[in-house]
């Protein structure tokens, strides 16, 4: 029966079951010996009977499962408001038109969530002030909200299967991201902060391009800073200006007096002493905003990491230094800079470590991503940390300031991180400095 359909076969299947006890039947009948035409009519009732509990149990079979290709392709085609009839849990057909109807709410559900959270980040996408668009893998726009429209100067439909180049955005599908860069638009101009990230839709990778305007905030924050430095630079040039205007003044009305007091070439050596003093102190302030100011660019070569601490470690001759040594490894970074910064860190650490006898520990660790450095003092810890990071704020007598300020930015330089707090084992401080391992962050 392989080329019959399914009811036909179920119809088949049900006269075959059905032919002995009818052909049993009407044999039965023609044997009694009944006048013909009644033998004719009990066989035609006997076929009949069997003809149509067959056809019957063909369509008690066949109907319910035409019922469930119904409700199955009304769920195909989206429509989930279709339910069987009377469906049973304490029966098989009954099951299983009761696990339909179940699946029909649960479409029904999901659908509708789907459908909110779309509205949802259409109306995000819609009023948020940066600029969203996807780009699939021949380059060709596929999706831009309303601030991509303003920034590009086009609608939607006519943006839509452009090229990238077209509408002069194929820098941003290559290079480094996140990055920030100066840029002018059709509609708008000013700096531009780019992110990139891919997706896959209808299996074929795709990206997703956001421009934000930074343009406002970096202003505020060139604004801001520029404040914070005519304040540190008016503070400390009036420190060495104030004394040294003083001075030269007294200096000043003592060379005039005639004759000269017998005290005058001691008040002279002492008060010029002052005034170099002084401009020294200033000088070295300006130097150090000077190196603050010209850090260049790393030039990234690898550094075998265990060689290198112990150089750096063994320059600290003030205090005992441990190192505690950890893997092998590579890293790729600027020397000189890794240098200074860890240099630096010891420096801060051999300092406070004075202050308390202590003794200064050198650890480091990895992860497939990252070195991190560990410089852990025994001094007395730290008492404020809100301006640590700040230029030329220090605590130290002779201090400049800028040290913490330098090593950190050779960690952002290198795209890593430099974090200082209290130690959480004893007394003192750690310093943990994390640079990825293979940097390519700002590296020539």
């Amino acid at each position: 029966m392989p080329g019959l359909r399914y009811q036909s076969r179920i119809l088949l299947l049900a006269l075959l079951a059905g032919a002995p006890g009818t052909a049993i039947g009407v044999g039965l009948v023609w044997a009694q010996g009944y006048q013909l035409r009644t033998e004719w009519t009990l066989t035609l009732l006997v076929v009949g009977v069997w003809l149509g509990a067959a056809f019957a149990l063909r369509e008690r079979v066949v109907r319910p499962l035409q019922t469930l290709a119904n409700l199955l392709g009304a769920l195909r085609e989206g429509d989930f408001s279709i339910r069987a009839r009377g469906a049973r849990g304490d029966d098989a057909l009954g099951l299983a038109q009761l696990e339909v109807n179940t699946l029909a709410e649960t479409l029904r559900e999901q659908r509708l969530g789907a459908q909110e959270a779309t509205a949802l980040l259409r109306t995000v996408m819609a009023e948020i002030d940066v600029a969203i668009l996807a780009f699939d893998e021949q380059q060709r726009v596929r999706l831009a909200n309303r601030a991509a429209e303003d920034l590009l100067g086009q609608p939607a439909a006519r943006l839509m299967g452009r090229r990238a180049s077209d509408v002069e955005l194929e820098s941003c599908l290559s290079g480094v991201a996140p990055r920030t860069f100066s840029g002018s638009f059709a509609g708008r101009s000013g700096r531009w902060e780019l992110r990139r990230s891919e997706f896959r839709q209808g299996g074929l990778p795709h990206q997703l391009v956001v421009l934000s305007d930074v343009s406002r905030a970096l202003r505020e924050e060139e604004r801001a800073a520029w404040q914070r430095l005519t304040r540190v630079l008016s503070h400390e040039i009036n420190n060495s200006l104030t004394p040294i205007q003083s001075i030269a003044g007294s200096l000043l009305d003592l060379v005039r007096q005639e004759p000269l007091p017998a005290d005058a070439a001691e008040d002279l050596r002492q008060g010029l002493g002052v005034i170099r003093s002084r401009a020294a102190s200033l000088g070295r302030f300006l130097s150090s905003y000077a190196r603050l100011t010209r850090l260049p660019p790393p030039s990234s070569v690898p550094i075998d990491v265990r060689p290198w601490i112990h150089r750096v470690a063994a320059l600290e001759s003030r205090v005992p230094v441990r190192v505690v040594d950890g893997p092998d490894l590579i890293v790729t970074a600027d020397p000189d800079q890794l240098d200074q910064l860890l240099i630096n860190l010891l420096r801060n650490a051999a300092d406070a470590s004075l202050e308390t006898g202590g003794a200064v520990t050198i650890s480091w660790s990895a992860d497939p991503d990252e070195l991190a450095i560990q410089v852990l003092d025994e001094g007395p810890g730290l008492q404020d940390s809100s301006n640590l990071f700040v230029p030329f704020f220090t605590t130290k007598p002779n201090g400049s300031g800028i040290g913490l300020v330098l090593s950190r930015q050779i960690a952002d330089a290198h795209s890593g991180s430099l974090t200082l707090e209290n130690r959480k084992d004893g007394r003192g401080c750690v310093a943990e400095v994390r640079i990825p391992r293979g940097n390519s962050g700002g590296g020539r």
